[in-house]
């Protein structure tokens, strides 16, 4: 008997793994931007130069979460998420051999490829396999698990920038920046390997009338193994009567996203992860070490590292209150804070920046013995990030994998996740030449997006905790975001129903044996 993983905590943070993908690839450019075997090795690169270097990741994830809804459907979600880590090594394999830019390019797109198709199907696989109760907190693990590989590549990055006399050495060899992105095949080779043992979504199963296993594993995961448990009976009954209704409405997948119903959710994902981007965590992230620089911080690499500590331990609140605080409020309260320390870290270094006269710097505004506004540019990037980390960096990713009908899940998915790389894309590149040209304003750039976001999601965001992926049709159709009602899940009452007795669900297709089924009015 081969051995199946069934707490749903382990399934959903092992999955995330693929999330901490895209957090290694972050680090493993920021933390060698610094030193002087990346800056001798491809020829100092800034402005545009860095900037295509930086962006071939996103761009490359654009292609993959793009390529994501086919993978995720034909192969299923756990098929492709192993597809996508076997891009990765290739990827890696390509930058810690990079012999020019080039390469360094090629290298990085690849391994973007990989990041676009996790990232998409990651959630959505973590959305179809938790309960209701805990969705919020499963997906949220992915955005915990992206922080922790940003922190992991980081310090390895940090210790790999003492290789050869430290980062400040002129002669410093090549290995400072290999070893690291040797270093990020190792994640991914686990992520292949432990997938063999665990569960495919239970929803995508029944989506290909594999009804057997797709009860097989609700029963695993939400009812000890229990194939009759009512929680388990009425997860079952839940997902047939959609799929039943979808081929009774003869759903085209490709179709239904342009239907006005789903259409504005559709466009409701894109916008939370195009809003996501542009935020400004771009910016904190991949090119902190030019905004300590830019503060006149001494050892920038070092002040960098506690912002990737920040990022990982604020988000652990987030994944365990996010179902009880909800969607809605976390998104809305988050815009208001980060705007809010854009605007005090901008206005500071615009009043007491001037400008660098060194051409060779990537830095060209700075804080010269300006130490207690530089420690207030410190502390305002250190609360933007943990302001972030508590509410857009895992309500970002929740969102748009519980809102979409099954039908159309993985592909309305796979867009959401191509507006967040087609905007990561865009910020990486344009960054290093905004630091250059415009400086401290770009900061009131960000701060004017945080703005519109804040008004953009209060008009737009209903708030999704608490009912099942079935039930998200109640919630768009039920009126305006803005006005507050308690959504009461149907998924209670019939397990109350089934575990009484008052309700039998045939489960004939996937058992063999059938029972009498007392027809449930069920909203679709």
């Amino acid at each position: 008997m081969v051995f199946r993983v069934r707490n749903i905590y382990t399934i959903c943070a092992f999955a995330a793994i693929g999330g901490g993908l895209f957090g290694f690839d972050i680090s493993s450019m920021s933390g060698v931007l610094g030193t002087n075997s990346y800056k001798n090795y491809f020829g100092n690169p800034q402005g545009t130069r860095q900037g295509g270097i930086t962006c071939a990741m996103p761009a490359g994830s654009f292609v993959g979460s793009l390529m994501s809804s086919y993978l995720g459907d034909y192969y299923g979600r756990k098929w492709a998420i192993q597809i996508g880590a076997v891009i990765w090594i290739i990827g890696s394999i390509i930058q810690a051999a990079s012999q020019n830019v080039g390469m360094l390019v090629v290298g990085r797109i690849i391994a973007g490829i990989c990041v676009g198709i996790t990232s998409s199907l990651v959630p959505v696989y973590q959305s179809e396999l938790a309960p209701k109760e805990v969705r919020g907190r499963m997906v949220s693990l992915q955005q915990w698990a992206i922080t922790w590989g940003i922190l992991i590549q980081y310090f390895i990055q940090y210790g790999a920038s003492f290789y050869g006399g430290g980062p400040n050495d002129p002669h410093q060899g090549a290995p400072a920046f290999r070893i690291p992105w040797g270093i990020q095949i190792i994640p991914a080779a686990i992520l292949i390997a432990g997938l063999f043992f665990f569960p495919e979504s239970p929803r995508w199963l029944a989506g290909r009338d594999r009804w057997e296993e797709a009860l097989r594993v609700l029963a695993d995961v939400h009812g000890n193994g229990d194939l009759n448990h009512p929680v388990v009976l009425a997860e079952y009954q839940e997902i047939e009567d959609v799929i039943r209704f979808e081929r009774e409405e003869a759903i085209s997948s490709y179709a239904e996203l342009a239907k006005p119903r789903i259409l504005k959710r559709v466009i409701l994902g894109m916008s939370i992860q195009m809003w996501s981007q542009l935020c400004g965590m771009n910016v904190m992230m991949y090119y902190i070490v030019y905004v300590m620089e830019g503060a006149g911080i001494k050892d920038p690499l070092l002040t960098a590292s506690i912002q990737y500590i920040i990022n990982v331990v604020m988000t652990i609140p987030a994944i365990i209150w996010m179902d009880k605080w909800g969607r809605r409020p976390t998104l809305l309260l988050g815009s208001f804070g980060m705007m809010t320390w854009l605007l005090i870290s901008g206005s500071i270094q615009g009043a007491f920046g001037e400008h660098q006269q060194d051409p060779s710097s990537a830095v060209t505004w700075i804080m010269v013995n300006k130490e207690s506004q530089a420690k207030a540019v410190v502390a305002c990037s250190y609360l933007f990030v943990a302001t972030f980390a508590i509410s857009w960096g895992p309500v970002s990713w929740t969102m748009p994998a519980e809102v979409f009908p099954n039908k159309v899940r993985a592909k309305a998915a796979s867009l959401s996740t191509a507006s967040n790389w087609a905007w990561n894309c865009g910020l990486a590149f344009a960054v290093p030449p905004l630091l250059r040209s415009i400086n401290w304003k770009m900061y009131m750039i960000f701060a004017a997006f945080n703005g519109a976001a804040l008004i953009h999601m209060f008009l737009t965001a209903p708030e999704t905790k608490g009912v099942t992926l079935e039930e998200m049709d109640d919630v768009f159709d039920s009126g305006r975001p803005w006005k507050s009602r308690a959504h009461v899940s149907r998924l209670d009452n019939l397990q109350k129903d089934i575990a009484e007795g008052n309700v039998k669900v045939d489960v004939g297709a996937a058992t063999g044996r059938h029972t009498e089924t007392i027809q449930i009015a069920s909203k679709i």
